[in-house]
């Protein structure tokens, strides 16, 4: 089974964290809590749940997992300006490893340099960002670009974690 990463910090979309952590667990992949710093309590913004870091960006070595994936809300922003976590998204890209993120979440993916001549989907509210990354941003519920997996929302939740789950398995 995969080793799989989610960065998170607080004011996360609590259902784009949520769902595919759990569906990620009961697949029975190994799943570890990354943020910016190390025992963080992170609180969802509908503060449905909350979830505790288990590793700092600057702790985790991208050879030990096979996908990050990247809850949306207004956690992203805050990921995006630790360059440890840009560097262990970067890190995870340059071997080929699943990089998702879904709504804010390809936010991370743009400070990382990551998106030119991909294909991503993402909240209507940061297309012109993903566009301006070099990305060709396409208005679907799920786009998987050679190891790049988007989506748009948390309506797109179901899709975003079927493309996650088929690329681990």
């Amino acid at each position: 089974m995969a080793k799989v990463a989610f960065l998170l910090a607080s004011d996360f979309e609590d259902s784009e964290m949520k769902n595919p952590y759990e569906e990620i667990k009961k697949a029975g992949h190994e799943t570890v809590i990354i943020g910016n710093a190390r025992g963080v309590v992170c609180k969802g913004k509908k503060n449905t749940v909350s979830y505790q870091t288990e590793l700092a960006a600057g702790e985790a070595d991208a050879n030990d997992f096979a996908a990050v994936i990247i809850p949306g809300g207004s956690a992203p922003e805050e990921l995006r300006v630790n360059q440890d976590t840009v560097d262990f998204v970067k890190g995870l890209y340059n071997k080929s490893k699943v990089i998702a993120g879904i709504c804010h979440g390809p936010q991370v993916m743009i400070s990382a340099d990551i998106l030119n001549g991909k294909e991503i989907t993402c909240y209507k509210g940061i297309r012109d960002d993903v566009i301006n990354s070099g990305a060709k941003y396409l208005d679907e519920e799920v786009v998987v670009s050679q190891n790049i997996i988007t989506s748009r929302t948390p309506n797109d939740e179901p899709a975003f974690i079927r493309e996650i789950l088929a690329k681990l398995n």
